[in-house]
């Protein structure tokens, strides 16, 4: 298997420069797993699929998902992939490699867990400061344009905000150097994740169904629909800082209030 792996992988870099890898090859990445994993909610929403799982019963209209698109594009190859070519000599200098050996399973994993919980801790913060009142108004408002989320808009921003944000995304990888391989499924997962907690739906599978102190598609949700000056759930992926930080108390309030009404129905 290892050997399949490593003769793979040197096709790969054999046909790519280092360079391109890290940046044309990274962004073709980052973009083919936003728009296949988030295109699925916006379809269901224009079409109305799987509407008992909707969270919200409101829907955008299809020039509103039209003009998030078109958007994100421009922004994509605008702001993100400037920003990748930018940045490649930084990461080599902190360790980035493409070279074989390919990195063992457990250095994937260890490194990939600490990329996530470094993630959440500074986006915890920044997204608290981008909540205050100035930043709000011009720089974290266009992202909140879309107060019914679906999966596409987890990464509709101000550039500001991609800039100021995506220091989150990258700060563990800055710190460990790691192979290109762990970055590129680090990335994915990191796409993943925001897209299922903008999908707009919660499904009997979701994975806040499974997995302690993940968040998801309610808990964000919840973000998105009340007034910025009250709604709290500022973490990217867990629960555990709203929760030391007291900033979820009217996200669980809300949801006991649900609960209880939907026992009285039943």
């Amino acid at each position: 298997m290892a050997s399949a792996l490593d003769s793979a992988w040197q096709a790969v870099t054999g046909n790519f420069s280092e360079f391109q890898l890290a940046t044309l090859v990274t962004f073709l990445i980052h973009e083919t797993a936003f728009f296949l994993s988030g295109l699925p909610s916006l379809l269901f929403e224009r079409f109305g699929l799987f509407a008992k799982y909707k969270i919200q019963k409101k829907s955008n209209t299809s020039a509103y998902q039209i003009r998030c698109v078109l958007r994100l594009i421009l922004y994509h190859v605008c702001v993100n992939l400037p920003i990748m070519i930018f940045s490649y000599p930084a990461f080599k200098f902190m360790g980035l490699r493409s070279s074989l050996p390919l990195p063992h399973w457990t250095v994937v994993v260890s490194q990939v867990v600490f990329y996530f919980l470094l993630e959440d801790f500074i986006f915890y913060w920044g997204h608290r400061a981008l909540h205050t009142k100035w930043l709000y108004k011009h720089v974290h408002s266009v992202h909140h344009e879309y107060a019914t989320p679906f999966g596409l808009a987890s990464e509709y921003a101000h550039p500001a905000e991609i800039l100021f944000l995506g220091f989150a995304t990258v700060a563990g990888p800055a710190i460990t150097g790691p192979h290109m391989l762990t970055l590129w499924i680090w990335i994915v997962l990191r796409v993943v994740e925001t897209v299922e907690a903008h999908s707009g739906y919660h499904f009997p599978w979701s994975p806040s169904n499974f997995l302690p102190l993940y968040g998801g598609s309610e808990f964000h949700d919840y973000h998105h629909r009340v007034l910025y000056t009250k709604s709290g759930n500022y973490a990217s992926t867990f629960v555990y800082m709203d929760w030391l930080f007291g900033t979820d108390k009217d996200y669980r309030k809300a949801k006991a209030v649900e609960e209880k009404e939907g026992k009285k129905k039943l």
